[in-house]
C-alpha cells in the first residue's frame, strides 16, 4: 500500500481527507481524539513545504437544520490551538470563495474545507460519490492523502472520488490502524474475541470469518440473547435478533467449544437506569424481565479466560453502556485486561470511549478509529477507500 511516505509532496497542494467527525456540544468539541489522531500526517505536510487542504464530514447532513449543528468552525479552533498556528476555514465546499483562498495559500498553510456532507443536502452528492463532485475536489490539489480510517469502508466523492482522479496514497493514521488489525492474521496464540453490541446480525460476518481463525469468542451484549434463545433457554423481554436465530443454532452446533455465552445477566423490568440493580442466572431470568449487561459471574467467568489469551480483539459493550448502571461488567473487564498487559486491539465504538474514559486507551496495543470499518475489516471485505488507491 502507498504511504504519504511514497510521494513527493514538496510545494504541492495536498488534500488530506480525515476524519472529524467529533461530538460537539453547543458549539465545544467534547473529545478531540479523532483530531489529535489526524495531526502526524498533518506534522509530515507541513514539515515538507505543502500546501494543506483538509476535508471530512461531521454528522449527516439530512435537512437545513443540520447544517448549523455539524459546522465544522470548531475543529478549525481546535486545530488552531493544537498546532500552534493559524487555520484558515473555508465555510463553502465549492465556488470561487473556496478556489481563491487555495490559489492565495504559500507552503506550510493549512486550510480546512467545510463539512463535506453540506453537498448531501441536495442529492447526496457527498455520499453517493458523485462523479462530477469528485472530480471537482481532485481539481483543487495536486495528490490526495486519505487518513479517514473511519469512512474507508464507504464510496464517497471526498475519498474514492478524489482518490481515483489524482495521485493518492494513505496517511499514518490508516497505516497503523491497517497494521494492528493486520496481525490478526497471523496473531499469537490463545487468540480470543470478545463481541458485544445490540444485534448478531451486525456481526454475522466478523463471526464467520473469525470463528475459524479464534480459539474462542466471548459474546456479551443484546447479542447474546439471541444465542441463547438458539439454545432453548427462557430470555423474557430481552433483545432477541429474531431472523438470524438459525445462524447462531448453526454456528453454535458447528463450534460448540468456541462460542462462550454468558451465565448470567443484570436485569431490569423496563428499559430504564431507574431501577435497583439486581442479578440472575440465565435459567431463571421471568417473561417479564430483560438483561442489560452481562453479570458478575460472567465477568469472572470472561476473566479467566481471557487471562490465558496472548492476543484479543474486542468490538462492543458487554450491556447498555448508554445506563450507567449496566456499563459496569464492560469497565471491570476491560480494566482487567489493561491490567495484565494483554495484546488488545479495541474494536472502535463504546470500548474505545470506555478504555479513554478509564484512561486505559494508551495501555492497549491498538485502539481503533473506525466502528463500522473495522467490523468490515473483520469480515474480510473489500474497503473501497482502500481499493481506490491501490
Amino acid at each position: 500500500m502507498k504511504t504519504i511516505r511514497d510521494l513527493d509532496i514538496e510545494n504541492k497542494k495536498v488534500i488530506i481527507r480525515c476524519d472529524f467527525n467529533v461530538p460537539i456540544e453547543n458549539g465545544i468539541i467534547v473529545d478531540d481524539t479523532r483530531i489529535k489522531g489526524a495531526l502526524e500526517t498533518i506534522k509530515y505536510c507541513i514539515k515538507n513545504n505543502a500546501k494543506i487542504i483538509l476535508m471530512s464530514h461531521l454528522g449527516r447532513i439530512k435537512e437545513e437544520k443540520d447544517l448549523k449543528k455539524n459546522n465544522l468552525a470548531p475543529v478549525a479552533k481546535r486545530l488552531s490551538e493544537l498546532l500552534e498556528q493559524d487555520i484558515l476555514f473555508c465555510d463553502k465546499t465549492r465556488g470561487e470563495e473556496l478556489e481563491e483562498t487555495i490559489k492565495s495559500m504559500e507552503p506550510r498553510d493549512i486550510l480546512l474545507i467545510q463539512n463535506t456532507r453540506y453537498e448531501d443536502l441536495d442529492g447526496k452528492k457527498e455520499s453517493g460519490n458523485d462523479p462530477e463532485l469528485g472530480k471537482y475536489w481532485a481539481s483543487l490539489g495536486d495528490v490526495f492523502i486519505n487518513d479517514a480510517f473511519g469512512t474507508i469502508h464507504r464510496a464517497h466523492a471526498s475519498n474514492v472520488g478524489i482518490a481515483s482522479r489524482i495521485e493518492s496514497a494513505i496517511g499514518f493514521l490508516i497505516e497503523k490502524e491497517l497494521k494492528a488489525l493486520n496481525t490478526l492474521n497471523s496473531p499469537e496464540r490463545p487468540f480470543i474475541v470478545i463481541l458485544g453490541g445490540a444485534k448478531v446480525a451486525d456481526k454475522i460476518g466478523v463471526i464467520k470469518n473469525l470463528v475459524t481463525k479464534a480459539d474462542q469468542i466471548l459474546i456479551g451484549g443484546g447479542m447474546a440473547f439471541t444465542f441463547l434463545k438458539a439454545k432453548g433457554y427462557n430470555v423474557g423481554k430481552s433483545l432477541v435478533d429474531n431472523d438470524n436465530i438459525d445462524f447462531c443454532k448453526e454456528i453454535l452446533q458447528k463450534y460448540p467449544d468456541k462460542i462462550i455465552l454468558p451465565v448470567d445477566f443484570a436485569v431490569t423490568n423496563e428499559f430504564t437506569n431507574d431501577e435497583e440493580y439486581r442479578e440472575k442466572t440465565i435459567d431463571n431470568i421471568s417473561d417479564d424481565e430483560m438483561g442489560l449487561d452481562i453479570g458478575s459471574q460472567t465477568t469472572a467467568m470472561y476473566k479467566s479466560i481471557v487471562l490465558k489469551a496472548a492476543t484479543i480483539i474486542w468490538n462492543g459493550p458487554m450491556g447498555v453502556y448508554e445506563f450507567e448502571k449496566y456499563k459496569k461488567n464492560t469497565d471491570e473487564l476491560l480494566e482487567f485486561i489493561c491490567n495484565h498487559n494483554i495484546k488488545t486491539i479495541l474494536g472502535g465504538g463504546d470500548t474505545v470511549a470506555s478504555a479513554t474514559k478509564l484512561g486505559y486507551k494508551d495501555k492497549v496495543y491498538h485502539a481503533s478509529t473506525g466502528g463500522g470499518a473495522t467490523l468490515e475489516y473483520l469480515e474480510g471485505k473489500e474497503l473501497p477507500g482502500l481499493s481506490a488507491i491501490k
